[in-house]
């Protein structure tokens, strides 16, 4: 698997990037860290070379560069890329242009072969989306922006899982909320619900919300397969059945002590835009870390 990390800043991503190699290292995926800059116009391009050629003369950092020495710093201090490559350094003399607003480097991680950095510059969103095309990545993670409309965008048009840390403690203890029904993606948020839970060493809470006074044929098989892959896998868990809204169900379940994980909406795109999404109401309302499975 290969997960994508967006990092802002050094003094706001510490936990969007714990969270982030932490979930990474239980599926022992490639990582790629990404940090996505200001958009460089087209009129200020020549001055920005000149700049940027002054700076090499001048031994000065390519701006963006120190967030990636930054994250370069925490791979190294929690040994996430090996011993030689932390010997040699943070390689910022070796960051390859690949095109008008990327350039990367490569290390050798402990986890997985690949750990990649990459700085970008443009519109997060847009340079995002062009960065998970381009390397096929299934999971997405993102801190919690202040800018609900952001992460909206985010899960809308961005091809993969997402992951919002969304005001990680890492002192508090978490469980994890797992909704499950027969919609499409639950047998796959159950997956993801297993890796997170062992990465974490927490327990599952099962979470099965009915509209109505009663639970479907479809809704209790779901919650019967999940419940069968937890045992399956040694994850404490517990099968709850709810009645009411699903987000407003599933937001007091949750409260601020929780990781959820489930499925993304089936609706199509138009109706997902007018209507909601019950992943997208969730997101909007609960102060925890979300990963919503595409």
């Amino acid at each position: 698997m290969k997960f994508l990390i967006a990092v802002g800043s050094k003094e706001y991503s510490e936990s969007t990037l714990r969270v982030g190699m932490q979930i990474a290292k239980s599926f022992q995926a490639a990582v790629t860290i990404v940090y996505v800059g200001p958009k460089i116009s087209d009129f200020s391009l020549p001055h920005v070379r000149l700049a940027q050629e002054r700076m090499e003369e001048w031994d000065f950092d390519r701006p963006g560069v120190e967030v990636l020495e930054w994250a370069f710093n925490f791979l190294a201090k929690n040994d996430y890329i090996t011993s030689t490559t932390i010997e040699s350094g943070f390689p910022k003399n070796t960051l390859v242009q690949t095109d008008g607003n990327r350039c990367d480097v490569y290390l050798q991680g402990t986890i997985s072969t690949d750990v990649n950095l990459i700085l970008r510059n443009g519109d997060i969103i847009s340079e995002l989306r062009d960065e998970v095309a381009r390397g096929g990545f299934d999971v997405t993670i993102i801190g919690g922006s202040q800018k609900r409309r952001m992460a909206h965008d985010m899960i809308q048009y961005i091809d993969s899982s997402i992951l919002i840390v969304n005001k990680y403690n890492p002192d508090k203890t978490y469980g994890l909320l797992l909704p499950v029904d027969d919609s499409r993606k639950t047998p796959q948020a159950v997956k993801y619900g297993v890796r997170v839970a062992q990465a974490f060493g927490i327990k599952v809470d099962l979470l099965t919300v009915s509209k109505t006074n009663k639970f479907g044929k479809g809704y209790r098989n779901a919650a019967k397969r999940a419940a069968k892959m937890m045992r399956r896998m040694g994850i404490e868990y517990e099968n709850h059945f709810k009645h009411g809204d699903p987000a407003v169900v599933i937001r007091e379940t949750a409260g601020n002590d929780h990781i959820i994980v489930m499925g993304t909406s089936t609706k199509n795109p138009i109706a997902k835009f007018f209507m909601g999404s019950k992943p997208l109401q969730v997101m909007e309302s609960n102060p925890c870390p979300i990963l919503i499975v595409k």
